[in-house]
């Protein structure tokens, strides 16, 4: 399959998925109500779910595309980095502390800030000059320090109530959100994603080898600070403020790759466009599943994605054993 048949295919699915994000609600494909009342459960209830899934849909495939490719591990997804644990600590903090009772906008801000922690403290432990091995071992390091303050947050919260907004927010979701908090995520998901399309021509070049790359013009330590900061803006971002969203960005580049002829450039964009519609279609089914919302995106993402993982995993050992 080209790559233009590709890219169209999957910008059908992820406008047809947006689409039916916004026609399909808690009572099905209807509007009760006078026409005021549905011009508001559309513009302030559908509209900012169908934009911020799309976003960070969008996000969390590209991001997995680029990081696969600069790792050169079909298993690397966004939360090896830590950034999006860093962003779900800075979240809860703000839950534990009251301060998301204060204002609206403290629960994404403080996971925004939460996010810039993590990039730098991902940038203190891997340092300058140092290899990709070594920045997945920042990474594993960082997100392993966010996750014990983040239980550790649950553990010592004030009551019991608190916990369980917390856990709630941790699972992932995109109800409830409106159109404030995609214009302050917005931005930085589409700065990030824009300097991580720039990648592209570098991961190509990439995947003949460290030695050949830099013989083509590829200078590693701006790659790797492209790589850093766009996965920090745009993950940051999206974890800010929807929560942790998990197995998208391993799972769309995977079963993208065969049809792009294994080349890491020309993966982001089908990432991005199949990580929107799956997003987007998931959400859907949350809601046909799950009306009232027991049910959270992250948890259906990730009881999609786990198998998925171990399926991976089983493969790789069978063709290492052949």
């Amino acid at each position: 399959m080209s790559s233009h048949r590709l890219v169209a295919l999957l910008g059908c699915a992820a406008v047809a998925a947006f689409g039916l994000s916004l026609l399909f609600g808690v009572g099905g494909f209807t509007l009760s109500g006078s026409a005021e009342a549905q011009h508001t459960i559309l513009l302030e209830v559908r509209l900012p779910r169908a934009l911020l899934g799309f976003m960070v849909g969008g996000t969390l495939g590209l991001t997995g595309a680029v990081l696969q490719g600069y790792l050169r591990n079909p298993l690397a997804e966004p939360g090896i980095m830590g950034i999006s644990g860093g962003a779900a600590l800075g979240a809860v903090i703000a839950i534990h502390s009251g301060m998301a009772q204060t204002f609206a906008l403290a629960l994404p801000l403080a996971g925004l800030t939460g996010a810039a922690l993590a990039t730098l403290a991902l940038a203190i432990l891997a340092g300058r000059g140092t290899g990709s091995v070594t920045l997945i071992l920042a990474g594993v390091a960082v997100s392993s320090l966010a996750g014990a303050l983040t239980s550790l947050a649950l553990n010592l919260a004030p009551n019991p109530f608190a916990a369980s907004e917390m856990l709630y927010w941790l699972m992932g979701s995109l109800t409830d959100r409106s159109l404030t908090q995609v214009w302050l995520a917005a931005p930085l998901m589409a700065i990030g994603c824009a300097v991580l399309a720039l990648t592209a021509r570098d991961l190509d070049a990439l995947s003949l080898g460290e030695d050949a790359a830099q013989n083509l013009g590829v200078d590693p330590g701006r790659l790797r600070l492209m790589v850093v900061t766009g996965t920090a803006l745009a993950v940051g971002a999206a974890t800010a403020v929807c929560g942790a969203i998990s197995f998208v960005g391993l799972m769309v580049p995977h079963l993208l790759r065969p049809f792009t002829n294994g080349e890491p450039g020309r993966l982001l964009l089908p990432s991005f466009l199949g990580g929107a519609a799956l997003v987007l279609f998931a959400d859907v089914a949350l809601r046909a599943i799950s009306p009232l919302g027991e049910l959270r995106l992250g948890v259906l993402t990730a009881l999609i994605g786990a198998p998925f993982f171990l399926w991976l995993v089983l493969r790789g050992r069978s063709e290492m054993a052949s």
